[in-house]
């Protein structure tokens, strides 16, 4: 597996070693000895399946009181996948970093305890599975502001074809960043 620090070096592309022949592919997606490196002691105990429609953008979510680490991967489809650093004693406090993910260039993001997630379907469709390091707990669920401009979010909208983004009613009505609650 190859590890590659984002600008945020918190945040990590994992590019797993693909064996691939006439029949198809393999690739290992977790081994708990690559994670001991980056995490040591790390443990998952819920993992996800997203799918969603070109448009459809999901977040940017995070939780406080049960704050998930997340390894994001795509098994159909494309996505962009942002992670906004949400911690008040980072010296990365309010940046975001933001990576192509598909099913094809097999590539998975790391994304810490302490960021807000989010991403926007790019292709058709696409199929997004993910582990987490904590429960989902939707009473701790908070919602950042998707295209707060203090953030600058550069989502690719117009790249990918989509006029305007479809979002839940609780993401329309997520908080900027300057209202957000943050981790210390």
């Amino acid at each position: 597996m190859n590890l590659i620090r984002t600008r945020i070096p918190d945040v990590i592309i994992l590019e797993p070693k693909v064996h691939g022949d006439h029949r198809g592919f393999f690739k290992e997606t977790w081994r708990e000895s690559t994670f001991d490196t980056i995490t040591p002691g790390l443990r998952f105990v819920q993992d996800n399946h997203s799918r969603s429609s070109r448009g459809i953008l999901r977040g940017l979510h995070y939780q406080l009181q049960q704050p998930q680490g997340k390894l994001v991967r795509v098994v159909a489809g494309e996505i962009f996948d942002v992670a906004v650093d949400m911690r008040r004693s980072s010296p990365t406090f309010g940046q975001w970093v933001g990576e192509f993910l598909s099913a094809d260039n097999h590539r998975q993001l790391w994304v810490p305890a302490g960021f807000a997630h989010g991403f926007i379907v790019t292709s058709d469709t696409a199929e997004m599975v993910y582990k987490c390091t904590d429960y989902y707990a939707p009473n701790d669920e908070h919602s950042l502001l998707w295209n707060d401009p203090a953030l600058a979010i550069e989502w690719p909208l117009q790249q990918a074809g989509i006029a305007e983004p479809t979002l839940s009613d609780k993401d329309r009505q997520g908080r900027t960043f300057a209202d957000a609650a943050t981790y210390a």
